[in-house]
């Protein structure tokens, strides 16, 4: 009876699934997440194959954040219009995009700049993507189970990263770049589909008449003066320009460069940060009332480039995808940990531009794979990783020192 009453205790928190609108947009967003995952997969495995440059991998990766500058008034938009509408709108534009793609590719006319300029409108969806799906899934549940909502949206973060990649690499192989494509159009079809399901998501009133502009300045007076808010964003920037281009720029040079590796093989790597990834969150999720987030924020961090600088050191494959899990599990706690701090103390009406400052820390992914990209092709992926991991160390423990009220959240 005890090992049935703890069972049951531990999924209570993730019994929100069963709510419907949670449910139809936990679902779309995974779906949409191993289409993005699948699709980076092949466009860098198809660029590094097709230019042999690690540099223009970091481009390409460069080129997915190229409008992330508009993220705030993406979040602004998400504040003013039906959540709903616009998840649907991005899905349709993803699919048309790969589809173009996959045209291109199957007719032979493909060239670089064509990759270049089709991920950056794919990026330019994407940023709406975030912010909207993201509140939109929290504004389906009561306040108390935020923080299990936020660990169960890391988790379907997750799942695709694990699933995603793998079937990426396995139909780049088995059919090559244009049978990946017509998996990815069609997933990103039936991510649309899904949203189609939610029920209408209401505008809040406060809002309305307001202009974008005009909420966006408001947003940024609302952060501006809550040390949570602020310092829990400066996170998200820190492991953006630091720890993403490990996994999005670094581990396809690893798998390819030093572990030997085909695309088959840089699909195992990146799943395994993504089953680490699911493991991570899914322990958050489980858990009912998180205390002490700011200190585990931190930690999760640091751990995170930690493990960087030790998968730098390795040479054998098998050893690098246990310590891809372990990096995975660091990479989710700290997502989870830092929306959590976002959602818990940010106001309902100021979700969709707190997101879209989120989305916007994303932007600093590009200079750091751009960065990543560069140095691995002067020094090798090695020193970059451990460059990487020094230089997010350093950081967090310098922001530690300027933000108090984290550490004691």
């Amino acid at each position: 009876m005890n090992l049935v009453t703890n069972i049951g205790r531990a999924a209570a928190p993730i019994s929100i699934l069963k709510q419907r609108n949670f449910g139809l947009i936990w679902s779309a967003m995974t779906v949409s997440q191993m289409g993005s995952q699948m699709e980076t997969v092949v466009v860098v495995w198809y660029v590094l194959n097709l230019t042999d440059s690690p540099l223009l991998v970091g481009l390409t990766a460069t080129a997915r954040l190229g409008f992330n500058f508009l993220a705030l008034f993406a979040g602004a938009t998400a504040d003013i219009v039906p959540r709903r509408t616009l998840m649907i709108i991005v899905q349709a534009v993803l699919a048309s995009l790969a589809a173009l793609m996959l045209v291109l590719i199957a007719t032979d006319l493909i060239e670089v700049w064509h990759i270049f300029v089709i991920t950056l409108l794919a990026g330019l969806a994407r940023i709406f993507q975030m912010p909207t799906a993201q509140s939109l899934a929290v504004d389906s549940v009561v306040p108390e189970r935020i923080p299990n909502a936020v660990a169960l949206i890391s988790a379907a973060m997750n799942l695709a990263l694990i699933i995603g990649p793998i079937l990426g690499g396995l139909l780049f192989d088995v059919f090559g770049p244009e049978g990946a494509y017509v998996m990815v159009a069609s997933v990103y079809v039936l991510s649309g589909s899904l949203t189609f399901l939610i029920g209408e998501t209401r505008v809040t009133i406060a809002n309305k008449g307001e202009s974008v502009f005009s909420l966006v300045a408001e947003g940024l007076h609302y952060v501006k003066g809550n040390q949570l808010l602020w310092s829990a964003l400066f996170v998200a920037v820190i492991f953006n320009i630091t720890g993403f281009s490990f996994h999005t720029t670094l581990v396809p040079i690893f798998a390819k460069d030093v572990l030997g590796q085909d695309s088959f093989g840089l699909g195992i790597l990146i799943s395994t940060f993504g089953i680490g990834g699911l493991v991570g969150s899914m322990f958050w999720a489980s858990i009912p009332n998180v205390k002490h987030t700011g200190i585990f924020c931190f930690l999760a961090v640091i751990g995170w480039h930690s493990t960087m600088i030790v998968f730098a050191a390795s040479t054998n494959f098998y050893l690098s995808v246990g310590i891809l899990a372990v990096t995975g599990m660091m990479f989710s706690s700290s997502l989870v940990l830092v929306l959590t701090v976002l959602m818990k103390t940010g106001l309902p009406e100021f979700r969709g531009r707190l997101m879209g400052l989120r989305t916007l820390a994303i932007y600093a992914h590009a200079f750091g794979s751009l960065g990543a990209g560069a140095i691995a092709g002067v020094w090798g992926a090695p020193s970059a990783a451990v460059l990487s991991g020094i230089f997010g160390i350093s950081m967090m423990l310098g922001l530690a020192l300027l933000a108090p009220k984290l550490r004691r959240f």
